[in-house]
């Protein structure tokens, strides 16, 4: 569909402009500072930094400061900004088995090689509303941390035994094949479905967390056929290396901080052998991120159906083509920009449409006078 740009209303427009940065900047509360954001506000910044494709906690921030507070419109912000920078290196596979480690957990078995590590969580905490964060202030904060006692990355090894390992030794876990092989780049190449699985992770690593957890809860309730299990949950951070152009060795960047989820689902036909396995379903993001993790690991798996019914969490075309938060969003909003022409149209169709009607109701009419 051609959209025509509608002429005039520049002064309005500019106008609206000042009116968002009036109703972010009204009252009497001093103006957020981004570095607040960045840390008080951890698992937005890490949202935005998901659905936006880029980890930048610093930019994240800044977007959400400038969107008040809203993610899709912060996201679209990041993303854009992505858009402008020049890429000058491509990373290598990180290896999540060097991550470390600051939570860790396992729905599927008990006692895990090196123990379950409950990390920040509020997995275990009544949700209800905290009315002394009212009277939060730096005096209160500094007595709550320097009573803390918090010596974590001191006390865990530096690496964790993978917990899906012990399946995979055993051989009862499928290994996932690429359809099409080879790694490709949706930012440069467009998908095609069957799309490869290189392609499906980014894009599901690049979805938006509410679109990826009502697909996945949507299979989870009886529209698909998976019954998951969480094999093992990790939040940490992993090394970030590069190929440099001027060293034989890779160059270590920096840490970045991610959260891995795999899930375990129902069994497989199997392999060669004929003897059933466990399959096996990948999510990674950026950040901590837990149920985008998850919901990706779900999807993921649900997306192997061979089925000729497939449910919408089943369907790559429609999951993949849904849950990116920046095309969604852009859609829906588009409605809001003149459709003048089209819906004067439609009414000139519809006013035909009834006077045709009435036309060939009015003999019936008559004949019963």
């Amino acid at each position: 569909m051609g959209y025509v740009a509608v002429s005039g209303g520049s002064e309005a427009i500019l106008k609206a402009e000042e009116l968002v940065a009036y109703f972010r900047l009204k009252g009497d509360s001093a103006p957020l500072e981004v570095s607040q954001i960045k840390e008080q506000q951890r698992l937005a910044v890490d949202k935005v930094m998901g659905e936006g494709a880029l980890y930048a906690p610093t930019i994240a921030a800044l977007a959400l400061k400038q969107a008040e507070g809203d993610n899709i419109e912060a996201s679209f912000i990041v993303r854009a900004y992505r858009a402008t920078q020049p890429r000058r290196y491509v990373s290598l596979p990180a290896d999540t088995g060097e991550m470390k480690i600051i939570r860790r957990i396992s729905g599927a078995f008990q006692d895990i090689p090196g123990g379950q590590i409950l990390g920040p969580t509020r997995d275990y905490t009544q949700r209800l509303v905290n009315f002394s964060l009212l009277h939060e202030d730096q005096d209160s904060v500094r007595n709550f941390l320097t009573g803390l006692d918090v010596q974590m990355s001191a006390q865990l090894p530096d690496t964790f035994p993978k917990v899906v390992e012990l399946l995979r030794r055993e051989g009862l876990l499928v290994e996932p094949s690429d359809a099409g092989g080879g790694l490709c780049d949706i930012t440069r190449e467009s998908i095609s479905f069957p799309c490869r699985r290189s392609a499906k992770l980014q894009s599901l690593a690049r979805g938006e967390t509410g679109a990826m957890m009502a697909l996945a809860y949507s299979s989870i309730r009886g529209y698909g056929d998976i019954h998951p299990y969480l094999g093992e949950l990790r939040v940490g951070t992993v090394p970030l290396r590069i190929n440099h152009p001027g060293s034989s060795e890779p160059v270590y960047v920096d840490r970045i901080l991610v959260t891995e989820a795999e899930i375990i689902a129902r069994y497989d036909e199997g392999d060669k052998s004929g003897k059933p396995q466990l399959t096996l379903g990948y999510g990674l993001c950026f950040g901590h991120n837990e149920l985008k993790a998850i919901s990706m690991g779900i999807l993921d798996r649900t997306l192997l159906s061979r089925s000729p019914h497939k449910a919408p969490a089943e369907d790559e075309e429609f999951v993949l083509y849904h849950i990116d938060g920046i095309e969604s969003s852009g859609f829906v909003a588009h409605w809001k920009l003149p459709h003048y022409v089209t819906f004067q149209s439609t009414l000139d169709r519809l006013r035909r449409t009834r006077r045709l009607k009435e036309d060939e109701d009015a003999p019936a009419a008559e004949d019963k006078r």
